[in-house]
């Protein structure tokens, strides 16, 4: 039980330090207005979460998070073609992060965090996302404050660690 257990963690490791990889490969292959519903489930997998847009389209959500520093948005139209696929976590979507936004309207624009801490004695949970850094020896993180009482987004913040 115990080799089996070691084996199924390193691939699932393995599996995850591929996922960057596989999206080099794959991410140009998708075109907007050219490429099917089908082909991208083929290419990316299952979608981790699906956004239901108003006008009949659904956007599939990509996270690499906790480990990567992407999270893809690929919105699919009503006849099942790519009509947009975006990179959200990204410093034009940071600055869109309003107070008093919900949680369902943060997780609409950056995907779901790569980890969420409550705070009881601040009445404050936080959503953290690991972001592209300046300098490559440094994990950088972009984080959501929202208010525990009402729900609702008190501030942003960020923070950078050194690798290791």
């Amino acid at each position: 039980m115990k080799i089996s257990s070691w084996v199924n963690t390193a691939l699932a490791a393995i599996g995850t330090a591929l996922l960057p990889a596989c999206d080099v490969v794959n991410l140009p292959e998708i075109k907007p207005g050219i490429t099917s519903a089908t082909e991208v489930r083929t290419r990316m997998g299952e979608p981790g979460f699906q956004h239901q847009n108003n006008d009949g389209s659904v956007t599939w959500e990509y996270t690499r998070q906790p480990a990567g520093i992407h999270c893809y948005m690929i919105t699919i139209g009503s006849d099942e073609i790519v009509k947009a696929m975006d990179q959200v976590l990204n410093q034009a979507n940071f600055a869109r992060v309003r107070e008093g936004a919900s949680r369902e309207e943060i997780r609409r624009l950056l995907g779901a965090p790569g980890s969420k801490m409550v705070f009881s004695n601040l009445h404050e949970e936080i959503w953290e996302w690991r972001i592209e850094g300046a300098i490559p020896i440094e994990e950088t993180y972009f984080m959501v404050h929202f208010d525990t009482t009402g729900g609702a987004v008190k501030k942003t913040s960020s923070r950078v660690a050194m690798r290791g």
